[in-house]
């Protein structure tokens, strides 16, 4: 497993890769989860004993647009042969955005043994480490989540709150987005009326908080990147992004990784804030 972060929470694709019998065991205490935001990439090549989720459409709901309710969370997991006592390996695409998210939504579940994979399916890809396009089958089992644990998440009264209170808030989309100019990276949903950014926010992007391959940045490297903008771990920090995913990676970054314990992640983000009226915003950087 990992290195010298405050947590073990990631583990490396080597550990994987020698434990890759016991994830396509269903007998197994033991599961490999690939979470995109489709599942057209896991249909062509996965990790051997890789359960498929499609973030989009399995893990939030489809008419709240928010996280899944504990009961379908618990239905998800179980009816994929994950029980909450299971050892869990998350990853996914672009460099882990909706893993992180899953993950964070299995530890506001409670679920207490989980990892997320460091370098994500490109890593796992780029490297020649064995695929496949077998979609494992593993027999349905009843999960029982302990959840939720509401001190890692944000809600729109909390962010009014830092506001107030000057709370460190980190806005982890790209500066394009921070400053107001676009309202969606390239290519995806606008999901907001306006463009901007929450007052007082530091624009800290996502990106920052890996290397080329996807990896994470070392624990030294993380913690000058935040201190640069003031942000030490002795406070509650925000974190935000357009829909909650690449923030999961920054909250992932700053509470596991870090040790950060009042990190939490503002999931309603700016697809939230963005569209509330009289909401105060800024522009520009």
């Amino acid at each position: 497993m990992a290195n010298d972060y405050a947590t073990d929470a990631l583990v490396t694709v080597d550990w994987v890769e020698e434990h890759l019998d016991d994830f396509q065991n269903g007998d197994s205490d033991r599961r490999l989860v690939e979470v995109d935001v489709d599942t057209e990439a896991y249909d062509e090549a996965h990790a051997p004993g890789a359960i498929g989720f499609n973030w989009e459409t399995q893990l939030q709901d489809q008419t709240t647009r928010d996280i899944l309710t504990k009961e379908d969370f618990e239905d998800l997991l179980g009816s994929h042969g994950i029980s909450e006592d299971d050892t869990v390996v998350l990853y996914g695409d672009n460099a882990n955005w909706f893993a992180a998210y899953a993950y964070w939504q299995f530890k506001y579940y409670g679920h207490e043994d989980v990892y997320l994979l460091d370098g994500g399916r490109e890593y796992w890809l780029e490297n020649d480490y064995p695929t496949t396009d077998e979609v494992p089958d593993f027999a349905e089992v009843d999960y029982d989540a302990a959840g939720p644990r509401e001190n890692i998440r944000a809600y729109r009264e909390d962010v009014e709150k830092a506001i107030e209170r000057d709370v460190p808030l980190v806005d982890v989309r790209s500066p394009e987005e921070y400053s107001g100019e676009v309202l969606a990276p390239p290519g995806l949903q606008e999901t907001a009326q306006r463009g901007g950014h929450i007052p007082g926010a530091k624009n800290i992007s996502w990106a920052a908080v890996t290397d080329d391959d996807g990896t994470f940045k070392s624990r030294d490297e993380l913690e000058e990147l935040y201190a640069e903008e003031g942000i030490t771990g002795n406070e509650t920090t925000v974190a935000y992004c357009r829909i909650g995913e690449r923030s999961s990676v920054a909250w992932f970054a700053l509470h596991e990784l870090l040790g950060y314990e009042d990190a939490v992640n503002y999931d309603g983000s700016w697809t939230e804030w963005g569209n509330l009226v009289s909401a105060p915003i800024e522009k520009g950087n």
